[in-house]
């Protein structure tokens, strides 16, 4: 009796896995999705870096939000800036080092939901080949948890880097420390 339980507990428990597994909903980021990164120059104003070429992927089950998993990739060779000089230095050694650092990446982990459309993503960012844990406030533009993965939505979000944890500590002087990042993902069902 107690093995034939144990067998019906199995089978129960494995048939809600496959049932989770087929509410996944799946987007990708669409091409048009942009970021761009904000830091404070010589206490008075401020620099900013355009990166236009995003791709990626949103994953999640509407009914488990903490479930989602997020993997954005940013060309950081092809940012874009105000002016050549600024631009020259942030692909250069002292900043991104396209050249050898093409790619920022963030990997987001889980999402703890505040209301219906805006929560938290932990995770893990990528630049310069260092990575290092990052909170993301997020903001949809529908409450996820009545997705189906096949309407369009998108999905902003927001957090402050130490640009010096990343290896970017030229111009300490003038460059401020702080850069806050900013992503606005256009997300399309797959």
């Amino acid at each position: 009796m107690r093995i034939a339980a144990a067998v019906m507990i199995v089978m129960l428990v494995g048939t809600t896995t496959a049932l989770n597994a087929a509410t996944d909903v799946r987007y990708k980021i669409e091409s048009s999705s942009t970021a761009v990164a904000k830091v404070p120059f010589l206490g008075l104003a401020s620099k900013s870096a355009r990166f236009d070429a995003i791709s990626g992927r949103v994953s999640f089950t509407p009914t488990n939000m903490s479930t989602l998993d997020i993997n954005v990739a940013i060309d950081a060779s092809k940012l874009k800036a105000g002016d050549g000089v600024t631009l020259k230095r942030l692909k250069g050694k002292d900043f991104f080092w396209v050249e050898k650092y093409p790619t920022v990446t963030f990997i987001g982990k889980k999402l703890t939901m505040k209301t219906a459309t805006t929560g938290t993503v932990s995770g893990d960012l990528t630049a310069r080949g260092v990575t290092k844990p990052v909170n993301m406030a997020v903001t949809f533009s529908q409450a996820p948890t009545l997705a189906k993965g096949t309407e369009r939505f998108t999905l902003s979000g927001q957090t402050t880097i130490n640009r010096k944890d990343f290896g970017m500590t030229a111009y300490s002087g003038i460059v401020g420390k702080n850069v806050k990042i900013t992503l606005n993902a256009k997300l399309v069902g797959v």
